[in-house]
């Protein structure tokens, strides 16, 4: 299985790219990981909110396989603690599906379609955090859980 990491906008702090190149060679050692930024739209201020999740919706949609198990990280999502969450990686891979989908949404979170697309939904926190720093976030607590399932000390039960 791979796990991919959608997100919109490319990250502005190198010491933030910094981390998140880490936790992304870390994270190459347990399963095949692909982070995949879709570039800021452009000349956003004349586009409501509205349209800006049409447009950033139809680019998402548009990097999706057929076959892809998409999850949208949300606020209205699921929340789990990181053990949790290593056994909703393990369900997954389990279910022999070829690659997992997880997107980091724009500004204003998702449009109709990708709602109806997606296959679930996750909650890193209750908490607001910068998109930015949502893709570290999701990149250690994927790196965590595969540290969980196969019982390094990397998490402490």
């Amino acid at each position: 299985m791979t796990i991919k990491l959608l997100a919109i906008g490319k990250t502005d702090s190198k010491d933030l790219q910094s981390l998140i190149s880490d936790y992304e060679k870390r994270l190459g050692f347990y399963i095949k990981f692909d982070l995949d930024i879709i570039p800021d739209l452009k000349k956003v201020k004349h586009l409501s909110e509205a349209q800006q999740k049409q447009k950033e919706g139809e680019l998402i949609l548009n990097k999706l396989q057929p076959t892809d198990v998409l999850v949208l990280l949300d606020e209205n999502g699921k929340q789990m603690d990181s053990v949790n969450f290593s056994e909703y990686l393990q369900k997954h891979m389990n279910s022999g599906i070829k690659q997992l989908v997880f997107v980091i949404g724009g500004p204003y979170g998702f449009s109709p379609e990708v709602y109806q697309k997606a296959q679930g939904k996750v909650s890193l926190s209750k908490m607001t955090f910068s998109h930015q720093m949502v893709r570290l976030f999701m990149i250690e607590q994927l790196y965590r859980a595969f540290t969980i399932l196969k019982n390094e000390p990397y998490h402490h039960r």
